[in-house]
């Protein structure tokens, strides 16, 4: 593109509002900036900044060049990292919180020496914008509207049923309605959407309301009463024997699923994919 550099030199100018800033953060000379301006300006037949004080504001025409070329650097400077992150073999992947901690986490190691790919994760659930945060892929369940923008890769399909630990259950198998019904504010119908899913319902029970899911989780692995778990997050439980789910799992009608930018991926994102595919398959529970 011709006068590519007079754009940059606008672009960088119009954030600064400041011939001398940008032309310290450029690393040329004021002089140099002010060139630039002028050939652009010279190029477009248009006025692009005016004097005020000591500063440079836009014209209406550069406010208006100026939404053009954010869009247009920006979206430079994510292709840039994207092509950063495929030669260097690392992904920077959102993950929901309970899911890093309980079951992605563990398996990591695994999955880097395997590949050699090194997975750096950030937490976070529901909607997310893979653009403005530089992420490479996002795991989610699917229990918000996915843009239309995103592909989303089907993981697993989400089961779920109450959880207790081993002692708790034996304590108050007898006697249900003394079972501490234990709450998510993340997850608050968990309970209700599980009673009408398999048919069980637990009468006259106390309750006990967690911020977040993942404490829920661990209270009913210390015995504080019984969470609806969600298969994934809770296979390692089952297995360790810190939890029993003596009601067995029912589908929830959610799954995971991976978020990508498009449907073709990367070869370090397919990888990644193909794993995650392998290693969720697994978290199943056995049916009739």
């Amino acid at each position: 593109m011709r006068h590519l550099k007079a754009f940059y030199v606008f672009h960088v100018t119009a954030e600064s509002s400041n011939y001398s800033k940008a032309a310290e953060k450029l690393h040329i000379t004021h002089g140099a900036v002010s060139k630039q301006i002028k050939l652009l300006e010279s190029h477009l037949s248009q006025m692009l900044f005016y004097k005020q004080g000591r500063g440079m504001c836009l014209t209406q025409e550069g406010e208006l060049l100026k939404q053009y070329t954010d869009i247009a650097f920006n979206a430079l400077d994510n292709g840039i990292k994207k092509l950063t992150r495929e030669s260097n073999k690392h992904l920077e992947v959102s993950c929901e919180p309970t899911l890093t901690m309980r079951w992605l986490m563990p398996r990591l190691a695994s999955f880097f020496r395997l590949t050699g790919i090194d997975v750096r994760l950030s937490t976070a659930g529901g909607p997310v914008d893979l653009n403005e945060t530089g992420l490479s892929l996002a795991i989610r369940r699917d229990d918000f509207d996915i843009s239309p923008e995103y592909t989303a890769h089907n993981l697993v399909n989400e089961w779920v049923g109450p959880v207790f630990s081993p002692e708790y259950w034996r304590k108050s198998q007898n006697n249900l309605g003394d079972i501490v019904l234990l709450h998510s504010e993340t997850r608050p119908s968990a309970w209700s959407d599980w009673s009408s899913r398999s048919k069980h319902t637990f009468y006259t029970n106390k309750s006990k309301s967690f911020e977040h899911f993942y404490f829920c989780l661990q209270a009913a692995v210390d015995g504080l009463g019984a969470a609806i778990g969600s298969y994934p997050l809770i296979v390692d439980d089952l297995k360790s024997g810190r939890l029993v789910a003596p009601f067995g799992f029912t589908q929830s009608g959610h799954k995971y699923v991976l978020l990508s930018h498009t449907e073709r991926l990367g070869s370090n994102e397919l990888e990644f994919l193909t794993w995650l595919e392998k290693t969720m398959s697994l978290c199943q529970p056995e049916t009739p």
